[in-house]
């Protein structure tokens, strides 16, 4: 009798473990699968020079992404030249926007300070203290 009940206990635990990897799988394929078709079309802010933990990273810009070195930002670079809010990206209906939220040590776009909010475009360069940030397209 107990056997039979050990014998029930493993079939059920077994069925569970397929039905929750079916579920992780199911639901992972469905993020990749969203992730592509909503960044096919746009650009992207790929880092070519900063953070080791962050080189080579790159960021879809969707929306917006805010850049600097607090935590709540998009794009986070540990550095001391870099603020808290440094820069924003913005997608708009006409391209892509970079704003300078007031950085301390200023934002950098293909070698002119960012005075103002600047159209970005793929193969642009902009540099954030030691760090550069090159915008791709997807």
């Amino acid at each position: 009798m107990v056997d039979v009940a050990l014998l029930f206990g493993r079939i059920v635990l077994v069925a569970l473990l397929y039905l929750f990897l079916f579920a992780a799988i199911k639901t992972g394929i469905g993020i990749v699968g969203a992730r592509q078709t909503g960044a096919v079309k746009g650009l992207a802010i790929r880092v070519t020079r900063g953070p080791r933990e962050i080189t080579g990273v790159t960021i879809p810009i969707t929306g917006s992404v805010i850049i600097g070195r607090s935590p709540d930002a998009d794009l986070v670079i540990g550095d001391d030249f870099v603020s808290g809010t440094h820069a924003k990206l913005v997608a708009a209906a006409d391209g892509y926007t970079l704003i300078d939220l007031g950085s301390t040590n200023g934002t950098i776009v293909n070698g002119q300070p960012a005075t103002r909010p600047l159209q970005i475009a793929a193969g642009d360069v902009i540099e954030l203290g030691h760090n550069r940030l090159e915008v791709v397209r997807l």
